[in-house]
């Protein structure tokens, strides 16, 4: 069962699991289930996705119950009137706080400008010795994407040197091979937490919120983070 985190007529937002794709795409290959076919089966109703999420990204996921809601809505996507929230574990201490100008080349090779503000919430350094050091830096990052590009955040960290820990296309896959080996960990610390927007028929401003699963916790605790308000 789909974990459910609002609800009305119009709208219904989701907390999709890691490993879930939203919708068959011919960039993200075939799987068994997906969360709109997962979705529409267990309310009885067709579901129309409003946005979409990474396979491997956990977090809020909106649908819209009718094709008018949902043209209202992407409008609001387009026109960057909602506010997407994501937290990530990054390799290395990054900056307090950067924005992030840099273009990014999508599915059929046409540059496109893409801009992510984030700032450093905590750090972490344990005893994992990592090619020529004795520990392993990280850190916890709150990230707002202010445009919606494919794979925005996980480009993007990984263009400032600071990948995503968990990330396999866009990371470092001998910080991946090492969590593997050490704690039979292989999960993307990526989370949708949060997603603020003006409902379109209530007219009033909806702020959806998503805890992150037992896996990033256990990754968490490893990296002695606190994540509480996360979970």
């Amino acid at each position: 069962m789909l974990e459910i985190l609002y609800r009305d007529e119009h709208l219904i937002a989701i907390n999709k699991p890691s490993g879930l794709l939203v919708h068959k795409s011919f960039y993200s290959g075939e799987a068994d289930t997906y969360a709109i076919q997962e979705l529409r089966k267990q309310i009885g109703q067709k579901v129309y996705p409003v946005h979409r999420l990474d396979r491997k990204t956990s977090g809020v996921l909106l649908f819209t119950l009718d094709k008018e809601t949902l043209r209202k809505m992407s409008t609001q996507f387009e026109e960057k009137m909602v506010e997407k929230k994501y937290i990530a574990i990054l390799r290395g201490w990054a900056k307090e706080e950067e924005t992030i100008d840099y273009d990014l080349i999508n599915e059929n090779e046409v540059k496109q400008n893409a801009i992510t503000y984030y700032r450093r919430l905590q750090t972490s350094e344990i005893d994992l010795p990592f090619l020529k050091h004795q520990t392993s830096r990280y850190c916890l990052v709150e990230a707002i994407p202010e445009t919606g590009r494919f794979h925005q955040l996980r480009k993007h960290f990984k263009h400032i040197l600071h990948p995503i820990l968990g990330c396999r296309k866009h990371g470092c896959n001998k910080q991946n091979k090492l969590w593997l080996q050490t704690f039979g960990i292989n999960k993307m610390t990526l989370h949708a937490h949060q997603l603020i927007f003006n409902h379109p028929i209530l007219k009033k401003r909806i702020t959806v919120n998503a805890t992150i699963d037992d896996e990033f916790k256990r990754i968490g605790d490893i990296l002695k983070l606190d994540l509480s308000m996360y979970s």
